[in-house]
């Protein structure tokens, strides 16, 4: 895969890669088809991406969404490239398996090998002024609780109004928020580790938590304050140049499995 690289302005050497991903790792089975067709007015269920125990998955995902997962980039604007690869008409099913002890990490890189040979996919890289979100500390410190070592691998569970999560890193919790803001939001605390992490907020016309004692806790709260006063962690409104991922070349159709 071609790539001409720009230096980005706030992205880390773990945006970076120090080989191009034709010639990087691979999963030992991998399957990459088009989600079937959805009847109109259908609500359909889609997985932004999961990676666990060797075995990494996507659901009714468009392309772009997958790239943003495989590189770690957290907002829509983040891809750019031909209209259709944001087009939720065109969305795909991915399942790929690896040894059960893969880190993550390692996983990804696979996906980032699987993507540009099943749609030959081909980018370049370039800084652009995006407007986002800086997770950060905030003025007295933060509130967070070491994970504890959990063999079973991480108890997770988040959705509107919540994030549960047992082994999460600050780049984890920053591609939550993200999701649930619709906006890039880039880890800038400086904390490194995984921590054991319950983050609930109100949201209008729901119900924002499980119980009663996290209802009365998080009642009245934005996601905002929840932040500062559950996590001590804050989020600064910023918009400074992001690194872009604009792709020059991409088939529609994958490669056969």
């Amino acid at each position: 895969m071609t790539q001409r690289v720009f230096l980005p302005s706030l992205l880390t050497a773990a945006a970076t890669w120090a080989q191009s991903p034709a010639e990087g790792p691979h999963f030992e089975v991998a399957s990459v088809k088009a989600s079937p067709p959805v009847p109109f007015g259908q609500s359909i269920n889609i997985n932004l991406g999961t990676a666990r125990r060797g075995e990494l998955s996507l659901g009714n995902t468009t392309l772009g969404e997958c790239i943003r997962f495989a590189y770690g980039l957290v907002s829509e604007d983040q891809v750019a490239g031909p209209a259709w690869i944001n087009d939720r008409e065109t969305r795909f099913d991915i399942l790929a398996k690896a040894s059960p002890d893969t880190p993550r990490e390692r996983l990804l890189l696979m996906l980032q090998s699987l993507l540009a040979e099943r749609f030959q996919l081909e980018f370049h890289r370039e800084p652009r002024k995006i407007a986002h979100y800086a997770l950060v500390v905030a003025k007295n410190g933060p509130k967070l609780r070491a994970a504890e070592a959990d063999p079973a691998g991480a108890r997770q569970s988040y959705g509107k109004g919540r994030i549960f999560h047992s082994q999460i890193t600050m780049d984890t919790l920053a591609m939550l928020l993200s999701r649930q803001l619709r906006e890039a939001v880039l880890d800038m605390t400086g904390i490194q580790g995984r921590y054991d992490v319950k983050l609930e907020w109100a949201l209008e016309g729901l119900r924002p938590a499980e119980t009663k004692e996290a209802e009365e806790r998080a009642a009245g709260s934005s996601i905002f304050t929840a932040l500062q006063e559950q996590l001590g962690l804050k989020l600064e409104p910023r918009k400074e140049p992001l690194e872009v991922l604009v792709v020059d070349r991409a088939e529609r159709v994958p490669l056969a499995n």
